[in-house]
């Protein structure tokens, strides 16, 4: 039997609310308790998940709970927000289903890390592949920006997202991502320029200031002091647990992985270096003649700076702090501003220009993150949004009445899409619909976005109709028409009940919502919503010379004036909220609600007020209600019938029909009320919980007599195999004895016949020993009687022939004698008494001079080694001496023969040989070659006679090379020109000088140690010529080269040798870019030529052939 894990296995309270008895608030809150004390963070709401945050860190995201979940069904394993994942990533994949996951909750509860969880197990789960790879990397990737632009720490969360983001993200067939698109929804940008106490700004400004190198700073003008900045606040610019200086660098590598070039990085960096000198702007009044005040700037460092930053007249801007422009059709009208109306016009600067710089972030994110195919794409959508929020002390204003309104349409289309789920289950099920009575908040949505006498409605009215108006008017408007509204509530409206509620202040209003009641204060409503910029500011961005202002202020334009006032904040907030809601309403939809058990931040602490509150504006009791209005539980008849199948002996332990047939067996054999169940086309449906806890316990009493039956089973096949085990070795042991018995036996009987044979053929061989001996002596006598009578004439024979011969010898002897006294006779005549001293004398010159005549054979090359042997021992020192001297004359005869030109060549060859020999390939196959220096004839070639021209000194060397591209690793042909005090690189074709570099800007040349022509000059950081950044060039004459380099810096006194470095691996400076150039060995295909190829931004790979 196989036992499946399942929601209702070793369940912590209960893992589905759908199953909770009793069910009320009261009930509901323990639950979650319960299983938050045991970390069981995740329930069930049918489908939905409700996520509970731990404030720490839980072994249950591993690799190994990922492929756990993976391709499980919903209910088969315990709730988790990767069941969730799964589920809609197979109904995407397998059943062409777009869909959506809603992530709800307020600030602190985990949206974004569950939003972050749900990305990383799809990327998980789905293909692999290099470009897949980079693909899913780019849109987790696409997170850590967002966060740091768009997050900050609030008293509620430390990493608190200020705007909402929906991420479609963009599946093909196969289920493997393409791509993505970003939206975002309504950026807090008024923490911009103030934040509440106990909270800070937005993240980068604390990472750059942190983070960022000293250079860095000094370009951006900054300081690391968070107190020199008036828009960050101090009270809490450090937070416990939050390494802003590693979160810098965590967004530097993302925003280079997402695809921003290092340009786009520095240009958004020196925004937000503008954004917090803007914040030290102060003004002081100045007095005019008509007796009105005028704004002038304090400090015009600050001023200063920021222009330099922006690229920006100081004068511009500053004019545009002082005065304002009014057009009114074709009359122009300029007015002073007061100091107060300055800070308003910075301030809304500031706002304006951060929260621009945070779509154009989003936009280019999703440049670079957009699917590239034109195919039609399958589409899961995220959505991580604001929660519902509700102030302490009436602080609630405009952001949180359109955050609270987003909440009311979300809730709205969950209301609406989980009865249609539900009643599409039902009809699809063919089970009988109920309607089901819910409260609908569709009057509150109405109330607040209908366009006639909405609130969203009549504060843009007021905001757009002349004369003097203010937070007050507009309250009277909402009191006059909305008085009769029973969501809303005003103490100064007609209805008499709310004159005496003191809870509510005059200059507040009061909204019925779903999760309840919220007081607003109406001061600043109109100006959130106008949220105007004057046209002189947007002018003056427009005319600055930084690269994205023109893109974030398009009306700035002074060719396309237009005096249209633009839309309203709220106008575009709804606009924005409605075309999301037509988004969801054609995906699936999947929810996960958060909620955060505590205001601490910190784990193991449940507050039940708290929880209370947000299950209470989240509906989530009401939800369960909806849910089980018809039938509490369902589920396939196969999962039935395998999980309770044990309970009745016809369906135990296979059932061999359908499985609908099982369940009914089983059900009736139960004795379960038949009101108690209905059957659908493929899932069985329970309507009480009570009705399958009590199949639950009824299993649970029939596994422990399973368990006992197989205990019993098992321990009888035990006790069976060892008896057996036992009997069959007894069997083994006797079989091996026997063996060994038999074995002994047959030994001693072998060993006895051994004995007996040996001694018989012993017997026989002394037999035939004693025959050949006999035979061998008769021989032997015969022979040795032979051999005695022939030695006898032998020796007869000897002694005459010994006669004979001393007779001759002595005659000889005798004529010999007389021949020399008659020699001695006539010598005396001729020679003196010193005879011999002459004829040693003689011998030893004849012996020299036959040695000398013998070492003329020896060669007149240098390299010959071959000498003549010795041919006496006593010449072994003038041998050797003579060797020397000759090998020292024939150098010299060799090195007199050299002209000026063909010394210098050897010279560099040797320098090459120092430089070069063992420690590069290619170097062993230019020893053969010589150096010719000028290749191109430029002095002769008449193409290149106006380039000759305009050299100024000699041109050592001359030479065609490849400059490679950085972009696609191909090589653009160059004309290398090198003089004593610079080198040149020129067109081929035009003959146009395209650089030319002094040599004491050159700091070193690496090459690598294959055999290929690979080269890179790398200049000297901070020189006059490193703007440009180092050079990566190819040639066939690379020893040359860079011998004739090396050869130079030796030489000259004013400067530095330059060094020469030889590794396979190096980097290369390309502008503002560090590049890495690897070389492999491979099979190229072009040939047995190098190749190079750009593998990322970051690589280029050169392939080298094998030798």
């Amino acid at each position: 039997m196989e036992v499946k894990t399942s929601l209702l296995d070793n369940m912590i309270g209960v893992g589905d609310m759908v199953l909770l008895e009793p069910l009320n608030e009261d009930s509901f809150i323990v639950n979650l308790r319960n299983r938050f004390d045991h970390n069981e963070i995740y329930t069930y709401i049918g489908s939905v998940v409700i996520s509970m945050n731990p404030y720490r860190s839980l072994p249950i995201y591993t690799p190994q709970k990922v492929e756990e979940y993976r391709n499980r069904n919903f209910y088969e394993l315990s709730p988790h927000i990767y069941a969730l994942a799964d589920e809609a990533y197979r109904s995407l994949r397998d059943q062409d289903k777009d869909q959506c996951i809603l992530i709800t909750g307020e600030s602190g509860a985990g949206k974004t890390e569950a939003s972050k969880l749900v990305m990383s197990y799809v990327a998980a789960v789905c293909g692999k592949g290099q470009e897949v790879n980079k693909v899913k990397e780019q849109l987790l990737q696409s997170n850590p920006v967002l966060e740091a632009f768009g997050n900050a720490k609030t008293m509620r969360n430390d990493n608190s997202s200020r705007f909402g983001k929906y991420m479609d993200i963009e599946f093909d067939f196969k289920g493997d991502p393409l791509g993505g698109v970003i939206s975002n929804y309504l950026l807090e940008k008024s923490r911009v320029c103030k934040q509440p106490r106990g909270e800070r700004n937005f993240h980068i400004f604390y990472q750059l200031l942190s983070g960022a190198s000293d250079d860095t700073l000094m370009k951006l003008k900054l300081d690391r002091d968070f107190s020199k900045y008036n828009y960050l606040s101090l009270d809490s610019a450090n937070v416990n647990g939050l390494d802003d200086a590693a979160s810098f660098r965590t967004v530097r590598n993302a925003m280079q992985i997402v695809g921003f070039m290092e340009a786009e990085v520095q240009s958004v960096l020196e925004l937000v270096a503008a954004v917090l000198k803007l914040g030290n702007i102060e003004f002081k009044p100045e007095s005019r003649v008509n007796g009105f005040d005028e704004s002038r700037v304090k400090d015009k460092n600050d001023l200063k700076e920021m222009c330099e930053l922006l690229g920006i007249e100081q004068s511009v801007l500053e004019r545009a702090f002082s005065y304002r422009t009014v057009e009114a059709k074709m009359e122009k009208m300029s007015t002073t501003l007061n100091v107060a109306q300055a800070y308003y016009a910075r301030d809304a600067l500031a706002k304006n220009l951060y929260s621009r710089l945070f779509s154009w972030l989003v936009t280019r994110i999703n440049e670079s993150i957009k699917a590239q195919a034109k195919t039609r794409h399958k589409v899961m959508g995220v959505l991580d949004i604001y929660g519902f929020e509700i102030f302490e002390e009436g602080d609630n204003s405009f952001e949180q009445f359109i955050i609270n309104y987003c909440n009311e349409k979300l809730q709205q289309i969950f209301i609406e899409l989980t009865l249609r789920e539900e009643q599409e289950e039902y009809i699809r099920e063919d089970i009988e619909w109920t309607n089901i009575e819910y409260f609908n908040n569709a009057i509150i949505c109405d109330l607040i976005e209908n366009n006639q006498n909405g609130i969203l409605a009549m504060l843009d009215e007021e905001c757009l109709r002349p004369g003097t108006v203010t937070d007050d008017t507009f309250l009277d408007k909402l009191n006059t028409i909305c008085a009769e509204h029973q969501h809303f509530e005003s103490r100064l409206n007609k209805n008499s009940k709310f004159l005496t509620d003191h809870s509510l202040p005059h200059s507040c209003f009061r909204i019925q919502h779903y999760a309840g009641k919220v007081l607003y204060r109406v001061e600043g409503f109109v100006d959130k919503n106008n949220d105007l910029l004057y046209r002189d500011l947007s002018q003056a961005m427009y005319k600055a010379t930084h690269s994205l202002m023109r893109q974030l202020f398009p009306e700035g334009n002074p060719a396309k004036v237009n005096l249209k006032r633009p839309p309203t904040a709220g106008f575009q907030f709804k606009a924005s909220v409605g075309v999301l809601m037509k988004n969801l309403q054609t995906k699936n939809p999947n929810y996960i609600r958060c909620i955060k058990p505590n205001d601490k931040k910190v784990a193991h602490i449940f507050t039940d007020s708290l929880v209370c509150h947000q299950v209470r504006y989240l509906g989530l009791v009401e939800n369960v209600r909806v849910r089980r209005a018809g039938y509490a539980f369902r589920q396939p008849y196969e999962s039935c019938l395998e999980r309770y199948k044990m309970l009745c002996k016809k369906t135990w332990p296979h059932w061999r029909g359908p499985a609908r047939d099982g369940v009914e067996v089983l059900l009736t054999d139960c004795s379960v009320p038949t009101e108690e169940f209905a059957y659908g086309r493929s899932k069985i449906f329970i309507r009480n919980p009570r009705t399958l806890f009590t199949l639950e316990e009824r299993r649970r009493a029939c596994l422990e007599d399973l368990a006992t039956l197989i205990q019993k089973i098992y321990r009888g096949w035990k006790s069976r195999t060892h008896f057996l085990l036992l009997k069959k070795s007894q069997v083994v042991v006797a079989a091996w004895y026997r063996r060994y018995a038999q074995q002994n036996k047959y030994q001693k009987i072998k060993s006895a016949t051994l004995v007996m044979q040996s001694f018989v053929r012993g017997w026989k061989a002394r037999n035939i020993l004693r025959q050949l001996k006999y035979e061998k002596r008769c021989k032997e006598a015969v022979t040795t009687i032979a051999a005695y009578w022939h030695g006898t004439q032998a020796r007869r024979e000897l002694r005459r022939l010994k006669e004979e011969a001393r007779r001759k010898h002595a005659v000889a002897i005798i004529w010999a004698y007389w021949l020399g006294l008659q020699v001695r006779r006539e010598y005396r005549k001729f020679f003196r008494a010193n005879a011999g001293k002459k004829i040693y004398d003689f011998t030893i010159q004849r012996i020299m001079q036959k040695y000398f005549l013998g070492l003329k054979t020896t060669t007149m090359s240098p390299m010959d080694n071959t000498w003549p042997a010795k041919p006496y021992g006593f010449l072994e020192g003038a041998h050797t001496q003579l060797r020397r001297i000759f090998h020292l004359w024939r150098c010299k005869k060799y090195r007199g023969q050299f002209t000026e030109e063909k010394k210098a060549v050897y010279e560099e060859k040797l320098e090459a040989s120092e430089i070069f020999k063992d420690k590069k390939a290619l170097y062993p196959s230019s020893v053969s070659q010589p150096f010719k220096g000028d290749y191109l004839e430029i002095q002769k070639n008449p193409k290149y006679q106006k380039l000759n021209s305009a050299m100024e000194e000699k041109v050592l060397l001359a030479d065609l090379v490849n400059k490679i591209n950085r972009a696609n690793g191909k090589g653009s042909p160059r004309l290398f020109l090198l003089t004593k005090s610079n080198f040149v690189l020129a067109d081929q074709k035009t003959g146009q000088v395209k650089a030319s570099v002094p040599l004491p800007d050159l700091a070193s040349v690496s090459v690598s140690t294959q055999s290929d022509g690979f080269f890179a000059l790398k200049l000297k950081e901070g020189s006059a010529s490193a703007s440009k950044g180092d050079f990566l060039l190819s040639s066939e004459h690379l020893i040359e080269i860079i011998t004739k380099l090396h050869r130079i810096g030796t030489t000259a006194a004013d400067r530095d040798q330059i060094n020469i470095d030889i590794s396979d691996e190096f980097l290369v400076q390309f502008k503002q870019d560090k590049v890495c150039v690897k070389f492999i060995q491979g099979g190229p295909k072009n040939g047995n030529s190098a190749a190079c190829k750009r593998k990322n931004n970051r690589l280029l790979e050169v392939s080298v052939p094998s030798p």
